[in-house]
């Protein structure tokens, strides 16, 4: 199909392109790497009076180690953040996620804050971004402010960015040593929306689950933190895997989890469950 006749800004900066959006007006658009929008724009799913290319934008690029945390620029690649050096040393469970989106061609071209700020429930990194309590950049005319993940996803493919605002990075937080993480996913092929998927991170201490991070992805119309499986793994022994499977029968709980083509919600609620126990174990085990 053909997309709907937009204008069309190419900003040669950060700056420019906040100026631009706030003058186009609330219907403007934002293209990062385009993985997720532009499908939208064939098949007239979304209607932008103005579209905001950020391709020539060089400020939102990169990874950089900021003391307690660290910050990904919005423009960064999904490629870019695999690879780097210290997202796999300060923030893994944030490379293994980013691994598994679509396939090399998509993971070369789209973008890390792109893929957060279309807020889709599907995809891998918003359950992440709740699991790890990440913090959300983002820049306006009016200034910069941060927006905590578990306040970013409002509904299914909307955010907190106001009209005008344009995500400009993550602060992801350091967890520090003890650690473990894993990132389950059931799809049908490599390229394909996650059916249901678990982020996991577990602190480990003297042969015991002290603390634990679980995100759900497409179990809702945002992503959903499994807040009763915390609780209820919290204390078990690391290789008890009896335990940690009936804490992990908590993970449905809550949840309002889609149906559609690919399954039903009782099958993801079964999914959740069974993914949420094997990435606790994993993530468990280190």
């Amino acid at each position: 199909m053909i997309p709907a006749s937009f204008d069309y800004a190419r900003p040669a900066s950060l700056d420019e392109a906040v100026t631009v959006l706030a003058e186009a007006g609330e219907d403007a658009k934002v293209l990062a790497g385009g993985q997720s929008l532009l499908p939208l724009l064939r098949l007239r799913l979304a209607y932008p009076s103005t579209l905001v290319d950020l391709a020539r934008v060089p400020e939102p690029h990169g990874v950089r180690d900021e003391g307690d945390h660290v910050f990904i620029g919005a423009m960064t690649t999904h490629d870019d953040v695999i690879h780097s050096p210290i997202v796999k040393s300060e923030c893994p469970l944030v490379a293994l996620a980013t691994a598994t989106v679509a396939d090399p061609a998509v993971r070369h071209r789209g973008t890390f804050g792109g893929s957060l700020a279309h807020a889709d429930p599907a995809g891998d990194l918003p359950s992440v971004a709740v699991a790890l309590d990440m913090r959300m950049v983002a820049r306006s005319s009016s200034g910069e402010r941060v927006i905590p993940a578990a306040d970013f996803f409002v509904d299914y493919l909307e955010s907190a960015l106001a009209p005008g605002e344009i995500l400009v990075g993550v602060q992801v937080p350091k967890l520090g040593p003890g650690w473990g993480f894993r990132y389950e996913k059931f799809h049908r092929t490599a390229q394909a929306w996650a059916i249901v998927g678990v982020a996991a991170a577990v602190r480990r201490s003297n042969g015991t689950i002290e603390e634990a991070r679980v995100g759900l992805t497409n179990m809702g119309t945002r992503p959903v933190r499994a807040s009763a499986v915390e609780e209820a793994v919290r204390g078990l022994p690391v290789g008890d895997s009896a335990a940690v499977k009936d804490a992990a029968s908590h993970a449905a709980e809550g949840t309002e989890p889609p149906a559609d083509l690919h399954a039903q919600p009782d099958y993801r609620r079964h999914l959740a469950r069974i993914l949420t126990h094997r990435a606790l174990l994993a993530a468990a085990a280190g």
